[in-house]
């Protein structure tokens, strides 16, 4: 159980507050934004939808397959919950408009863990000023939570990752290879690498999406984009097989993420370039543009659109014995 909320007498467990008690308590956590016309309390929420078109993404997080409680505390699981759905809101070229959340639980999960959870949400949501407007809880053997978000294209076409044409650059928003080193440090689980990794073990814990280069990018053009949640290779070969195009990776633009873990790379007896192309729930936006395009800030050239057999391949590089993640393997 999370160290850092534990059921006591003052802080009882869900089953001695009953499912209302709960509820009533997450919810008044949560303030709402100007695009909620009706928030919590009914059986469905109203929220505004300014284009007319309402993106739709939902995740789903299990105790023990995407997060530990033993690792994470309540407000980072929250964080990370929220994260990965926003991304992929932003990844459609989209921006966030609301969010619900089911939780599934214990009935020895103390009140505080959830309300946590609910602070940790309520955190991430605030980047994008947006709000949790509602969901569910129920009784679980582990803790499972789901989240749904929604999101508004401004008038635009949504950012698909069937677009990229030979010609194109590939370009990337935020940080690769970190939560997968972090993953790596919370496994090997010595303390004094946690302690001198300690930016890298926080990356897996709450990745840092770039919420804002999602929209960016579709209003300079775009032509595909997605969330790297399961890792570069595999996520960029979705785009190579929807489009029907080869993607040259270049190793040099990469480099920056290497070195910044090759040191915790060396200790761990790992090579950081696996956790680059391999690693995912970093949520970096990556896609293809136009060439030429006025690049927003953040976005960098990582590669080039080739006509070819749909695929990824980064010359120079040994290709890692895992491209990303598969629930089932």
């Amino acid at each position: 159980m999370d160290a850092e909320v534990q059921a006591t007498p003052t802080t009882p467990t869900v089953r001695e507050a009953g499912e209302f008690a709960v509820v009533a308590a997450v919810t008044a956590r949560l303030p709402q934004s100007a695009l909620v016309l009706l928030g919590p309390g009914d059986d469905a929420a109203v929220v505004r939808a300014p284009d007319g078109r309402v993106v739709v993404t939902t995740d789903v997080l299990v105790e023990g397959v995407h997060f530990r409680r033993d690792w994470s505390s309540a407000l980072e699981v929250g964080r990370k919950a929220a994260a990965q759905n926003l991304a992929d809101v932003a990844a459609m070229g989209a921006v966030p408009t609301s969010v619900v959340v089911g939780l599934a639980a214990p009935a020895d999960l103390p009140v505080a863990w959830a309300e946590s959870l609910a602070d940790g949400l309520r955190t991430e949501c605030a980047v994008v000023s947006v709000s949790v407007v509602g969901g569910d809880m129920t009784r679980a053997g582990q803790v499972v939570i789901s989240v749904t978000a929604l999101g508004d294209l401004e008038g635009r076409d949504p950012v698909t990752r069937s677009g990229a044409r030979p010609g194109d650059l590939v370009v990337v928003a935020g940080r690769l290879g970190r939560s997968a080193a972090g993953l790596a440090l919370h496994l090997r689980g010595d303390a004094g690498l946690l302690q001198r990794h300690a930016e890298l073990a926080a990356a897996h814990r709450v990745p840092a999406p770039p919420y804002a280069a999602g929209p960016a990018l579709a209003r300079a053009g775009a032509s595909a984009l997605l969330d790297t949640s399961d890792g570069l290779l595999q996520d960029l070969g979705h785009v190579a097989r929807g489009s029907g195009v080869r993607l040259e990776l270049d190793a040099a633009a990469l480099e920056d993420d290497v070195r910044a873990l090759a040191a915790c790379a060396e200790e761990l007896g790992e090579d950081p370039w696996a956790w680059v192309l391999g690693g995912g729930e970093d949520h970096a936006l990556a896609g293809c543009v136009p060439a030429g395009t006025a690049l927003p800030p953040g976005v960098r050239v990582v590669g080039r659109v080739v006509a070819g057999s749909p695929e990824v391949v980064v010359p120079g590089v040994a290709r890692p014995g895992s491209t990303g993640w598969d629930s089932y393997r």
